[in-house]
């Protein structure tokens, strides 16, 4: 079973923009994303641009602040506040990574948690930790939605992450608990690590590290879901499975690219329509 984030994005993307649709109506305007943009990574500019076309694509307003690689830690938290206060602003995306003289913690603990669309506040993280959680880091929702494609109940499953990232490892970690799968969350100090991938029935890859996951890793029938994204040097993606030595043995799988990607860029619509939502009393 190869498990299609590319269709899944486009179904999410029916429903939500319906909703896109409902709010400006009620309210006179769409839901509302901004993006700072901190110096010119090359990644990050891809990245941004394609969020701001499928922002207008879901019928919404995006707004991309480009700011300067030298910018001053005063002047970003002066326009973070200006656009906390602004009440025609629904989401603030700080696209990551920022310039080394930036505190990225600093930075993202200044957006109001009510906007903080990509999940990473102290307060939104703690939320999630509490099992009260409001909104959630993208790509984690975006593997959740993918592995009810594959099953719907997963509880009392074991269910192993490579890489314990604040981005996507730890909060996935906490959705699966949350699931009540048994959760093993492996990283760059695990020894033996394929005698943990061995028992997983959900192998989730997220390390950054190009087709490290291979069929020794795999339990025959296992789903996996492969978060990574890497460049190689002839120029091809990867992710952080070798996908054609482990399709075989696995269950069902994600591919990369058209896998976790666009479900992450659907669920960052998503979050901003519910933080539209939130501001108005929850409505639908």
């Amino acid at each position: 079973m190869i498990l299609d984030g590319k269709n899944y994005a486009a179904e999410l993307k029916d429903v939500l923009t319906r909703q896109c649709t409902a709010l400006k109506e009620t309210h006179g305007r769409p839901p509302s994303l901004h993006v700072l943009l901190i110096g010119s990574n090359p990644g990050s500019l891809v990245y941004v641009s394609m969020k701001q076309k499928r922002a207008y694509d879901f019928g919404m307003q995006s707004t991309v602040h480009r700011l300067d690689e030298t910018i001053s830690k005063e002047s970003v938290l002066n326009l973070i506040d200006e656009l906390n206060q602004n009440k025609e602003v629904d989401g603030i995306l700080v696209q990551l990574p920022l310039p080394a003289h930036l505190d990225a913690n600093e930075i993202i603990d200044a957006v109001c948690p009510e906007k903080d669309v990509d999940g990473l506040t102290s307060i939104n993280l703690g939320r999630l930790l509490r099992g009260t959680p409001s909104l959630v880091s993208c790509t984690p929702l975006g593997c959740m939605h993918i592995l009810k494609q594959w099953r719907s109940d997963i509880s009392g499953l074991n269910a192993v992450i490579v890489g314990r990232s604040t981005l996507v490892g730890k909060p996935l970690s906490l959705l699966l608990t949350h699931a009540n799968t048994t959760v093993t969350l492996c990283h760059s100090k695990t020894h033996d690590l394929e005698i943990h991938t061995k028992q997983a029935d959900i192998l989730i890859a997220a390390c950054g590290s190009p087709k490290l996951i291979r069929k020794e890793h795999v339990k025959p029938g296992a789903c996996v879901i492969d978060v990574g994204m890497n460049r190689l040097t002839d120029g091809s993606l990867s992710g952080d499975v070798d996908f054609d030595d482990v399709v075989h043995i696995a269950d069902a799988i994600t591919p990369v690219p058209f896998g976790v990607g666009p479900m992450t860029v659907a669920y960052l619509m998503s979050n901003t329509i519910q933080a539209m939502k939130n501001a108005y009393g929850n409505l639908d």
